[in-house]
């Protein structure tokens, strides 16, 4: 089933396989997607649905040096040569929109700003990778810190925020981009609304199941309102420990937000499981209850082999598979897969920053097999 088409929304994939959102700390010049960054998407095309690394939405919202943003001129037109290539080599892209809240640094931030959170609570373990001169060009220079200590939002300024996811939305359709996918996993902004360990507030955001689920709610309906159902999908991660988010309560909330979602028709729930072996793996009642919770495309993403994901297929619980790191050192992952060929293993020192080693300069394995 892996290699059988998928129709998601008005779009017809042609395999099952999706190509996960993978920051690479390559954008150029006012966090802008380069020439460079077009090549390497255009080797990726064949998946049946690429998505496209984490956006920042705003100048706030940025949580890591070299990475791209959807929301300035100069950024759309840079995404916009990204998607024409992809485009241009079959394949169909999502931009993936995000607010990074208190995972940043001040060195991000407007005037050295604190970046914001649902409540002033500090990410201890989180570490943000920052450049030490000054946004200079992509390189491996790039330092390793301690996120900055947030201050909690205004009301007022998250109606600011989610005005900004949809106005971004709107930018990538600009750019091009079949569709979007609202970042609310890896402890970012969304998700630190809905962990009870991280949003302490009190007023109409906080407390409750209800008002942790706001805010993921305000901007999913934004942005389906500024774009169409059709075009957007939400990536959430119960049990997933990553910058100091441990909700207590993941399956039930993951339960109450497929419902909220599928309320508002959404294109996919992208649901991201845990492969670093920090937390117990998704229970095979809440697999088989997302599926009477949500009536929509599920996407599953954390660690999948070829046989895995047949086999989730096969079961009817997803619907799509999502890979990542496979895809860094396989740009034609899909013909790999297909074939029962080697995997190549990338080199990690080249995963963040640079220029084309480790980034463009892989081989396809139809390459390998003619020059053997």
């Amino acid at each position: 089933m892996l290699f059988t088409p998928y129709r998601l929304g008005s779009m017809m994939m042609p395999n099952r396989i999706v190509m996960a959102p993978m920051s690479r700390a390559r954008a150029g010049a006012g966090d802008c997607a380069t020439a460079l960054m077009a090549e390497y998407y255009r080797q990726r095309a064949s998946a049946g649905l690429v998505i496209g690394e984490s956006s920042q939405i705003s100048r706030q919202g940025q949580g890591y040096a070299w990475s791209p943003g959807l929301h300035t001129t100069a950024q759309i037109a840079g995404w916009r040569r990204v998607v024409d290539a992809v485009h241009g080599a079959g394949g169909r892209i999502f931009a993936q929109l995000c607010h990074a809240g208190r995972i940043s640094h001040v060195s991000f931030q407007s005037d050295g700003a604190a970046p914001v959170a649902p409540s002033a609570l500090r990410a201890t373990f989180a570490k943000v990778y920052i450049d030490p001169r000054g946004r200079g060009a992509p390189s491996r220079d790039g330092e390793l810190v301690c996120a900055s200590m947030p201050r909690a939002l205004e009301v007022d300024e998250i109606r600011t925020i989610v005005d900004d996811f949809a106005r971004a939305a709107c930018n990538a359709v600009d750019a091009g981009f079949d569709g979007v996918e609202l970042h609310g996993a890896h402890g970012y902004l969304i998700q630190q609304f809905l962990d009870p360990a991280t949003n302490l507030r009190q007023d109409g955001y906080g407390g409750s199941l209800d008002g942790r689920l706001r805010f993921v709610c305000e901007v999913a309906e934004a942005v389906v309102d500024a774009v169409g159902p059709h075009r957007v999908g939400l990536r959430f991660a119960p049990w997933r420990a990553a910058d100091d988010v441990s909700d207590t309560r993941p399956e039930s909330d993951g339960l109450a937000l497929a419902a909220r979602m599928d309320a508002l028709g959404l294109a996919y729930l992208n649901v991201c499981e845990d492969d670093q072996g920090l937390r117990p793996p998704l229970s095979e009642a809440f697999r088989r209850n997302v599926r009477k919770f949500y009536s929509g495309t599920l996407m599953y993403v954390g660690g999948y082999s070829a046989q895995r994901a047949e086999n989730a297929l096969r079961a009817g619980w997803a619907d799509l598979i999502s890979f990542g790191r496979p895809f860094i050192a396989n740009p034609d992952l899909p013909y790999r897969l297909r074939h029962g060929l080697p995997l190549a293993q990338g080199d990690r020192s080249t995963y963040f920053g640079g220029a084309e080693e480790g980034y463009t300069d892989y081989p396809e394995a139809m390459v390998e097999e003619a020059i053997a």
